[in-house]
């Protein structure tokens, strides 16, 4: 008999299910109501609200609605954006993650501060990911983004230094740029760094190494376009090769269930709790046939 098990640690992480119910509450009113991007970075989970009424808009279908209900999702929106809002008579629903807003308080702050010194707001980020569009927002778009340690050689280090992160980056990079800088910063700067990655994600990574290490077999849930998803999966893969990427059921392939005895369905904080079900359910089906 095949084992199949769901990791309990995966899906969505405390902001987005905040972001979720606060959707499903505006919806059960029967308003039309409005999604700057989508909610999450999932097609089934997106496709699910729409069919309740929700209507995702890009950043120019924004600027153009007057008079109506925005919902602004976890990863956080730049000040420009509540501008637009209240010019527009928009009204908004916002549910930015706490750990988000705590972090563009602090960037704001920093960047705002008066200093003699000349100094980069650096953000260790997916540049273009809503969440470090919302940060470098903060800074009137003058933050540094770096995507990868090695980015750090290329930053001028006669210059202070003020570090910042996304909150689903990386812990271990982090600490690897944060090191770099210490080392290599020019004496007549300055380095501060603020660690702002969210350890409700952080703490996944070691828990999830342990859950694909336990399994002949992995299926990591995730929708193409998360960023928080490529990273875990490839957690999962530094300690079971044979882990696969799949966004539905469809994308098992019953070859990869011959000669195993048990297997794992896990995934990123992106990825709702019914689709791991979902896919749960059809493994026993597939095994059964």
């Amino acid at each position: 008999m095949i084992k199949v098990e769901i990791d309990e640690g995966s899906g969505f992480c405390f902001g987005v299910v905040t972001a979720i119910h606060k959707a499903e509450e505006e919806l059960a009113k029967g308003e039309t109501l409005y999604c700057l991007g989508d909610i999450v970075h999932n097609s089934r989970e997106v496709d699910r609200l729409k069919t309740m009424g929700l209507i995702t808009i890009n950043r120019e279908e924004f600027k153009q609605l007057k008079n109506a209900k925005v919902l602004l999702r976890a990863h956080g929106e730049p000040p420009e954006t509540y501008m637009i809002a209240r010019e527009n008579n928009i009204e908004i629903i916002d549910a930015t993650c706490p750990v988000v807003l705590r972090l563009q308080k602090r960037i704001r702050q920093d960047y705002l501060a008066d200093s003699d010194e000349e100094k980069q707001i650096v953000i260790y980020g997916k540049s273009g990911h809503a969440e470090v569009l919302g940060l470098v927002g903060q800074t009137d778009g003058k933050a540094i983004v770096i995507e990868k340690a090695e980015e750090a050689k290329k930053l001028d280090l006669n210059k202070s230094i003020r570090l910042f992160s996304q909150t689903t980056k990386s812990l271990d990079e982090f600490q690897e740029i944060v090191e770099y800088f210490k080392q290599h910063i020019s004496p007549e700067a300055t380095f501060e760094y603020y660690d702002t990655i969210c350890r409700q994600v952080a703490n996944r990574m070691p828990k999830l190494r342990e859950f694909a290490a336990t399994h002949d077999l992995i299926f990591f849930v995730s929708g193409k376009k998360s960023s928080n998803g490529k990273m875990l999966f490839e957690e999962c893969l530094k300690v079971n090769a044979n882990s696969h990427l799949i966004d539905n059921e469809k994308e098992i392939d019953p070859s990869l269930l011959q000669n195993v005895k048990s297997i794992g369905v896990c995934g990123a904080t992106s990825t709702p709790k019914w689709l791991m079900e979902k896919i749960y359910n059809h493994i026993r089906t597939l095994i059964k046939e």
